[in-house]
């Protein structure tokens, strides 16, 4: 059964769908079967991986809300072992008529047990908020990978999203793992973004990845071309940092199979 993860931080601009879409791409580039999920009603992972908005009539909306089979909005992407469900606008619409739901924080994993066994990884990228659509990512998850950016308010933005796993475990998903915490946009320049990671390892200690995600312009470029990095800019700080993102992931998950 394929691995589910979701890239989730209740505070917005950290990287998180930068993450998803070049997560996604770069464990498709090492040929695993991946599903990018995109749960953010934003619609910026389906976009950044090159789905035109417009372009396609049904998404991850029909699937939560009329029961659309997930095999019938699923996308194919310029790269051979990726796929995407994509969204749109419409999604925020599921957060509200999700209420009235049995079961609605359900919704998403029993949708993903359709196809959980076709793919080796199926990535989520959540909205930037505790709502109903994250809540459902962290009830479907197998793990929570968590972009940190390296900036002063770090810290403080760990400690909420802790409690809310401490929360998710007791009540919803008591299996849910830390894939890890990721740093990104991480400039070895300055003395501030040294501290930061110096302080996030000191509290978190082994849960911080190894791989940090630098700022980098090419890596801020890619999505308004609607490309990953690794077709964007393959020879960019960017693109070897999530390479090398996958490679860990991937070394982790044997060592914890193990």
């Amino acid at each position: 059964m394929g691995k589910i993860i979701a890239i989730s931080n209740q505070k917005g601009g950290v990287g998180k769908t930068t993450t998803a879409i070049n997560l996604s791409a770069s464990l498709a580039a090492i040929e695993k079967k991946t599903l990018l999920i995109d749960l953010d009603p934003q619609g910026n992972a389906t976009s950044g991986i090159g789905i035109k908005k417009g372009t396609f009539k049904r998404g991850l909306y029909h699937c939560l809300i009329v029961n659309e089979p997930i095999e019938n909005v699923t996308l194919k992407t310029d790269l051979e072992y990726l796929k995407v469900v994509p969204s749109d606008r419409n999604l925020a619409g599921a957060e509200v008529e999700l209420v009235d739901f049995e079961n609605r924080e359900f919704k998403l994993k029993k949708l993903l047990e359709q196809v959980q066994a076709q793919y080796d990884y199926l990535i989520v990228d959540c909205p930037p908020s505790l709502g109903l659509l994250t809540l459902n990512a962290l009830t479907a998850a197998d793990s929570i990978l968590v972009p940190i950016q390296c900036e002063y308010f770090a810290l403080e933005g760990v400690t909420e999203l802790w409690d809310t796993l401490v929360r998710i475990r007791r009540g919803l998903n008591p299996n849910l793992a830390i894939q890890g915490f990721l740093l990104t946009m991480f400039d070895e320049r300055t003395n501030l973004g040294n501290q930061v990671v110096a302080d996030l390892r000191d509290f978190l200690g082994t849960q911080v990845m190894s791989t940090m995600i630098p700022r980098n312009i090419r890596l801020a470029e890619a999505p308004s071309y609607g490309k990953p990095i690794i077709l964007y800019d393959i020879k960019s700080k960017g693109a070897e940092s999530y390479i090398n993102l996958a490679k860990e992931v991937i070394e982790n998950d044997k060592k914890s199979a193990r």
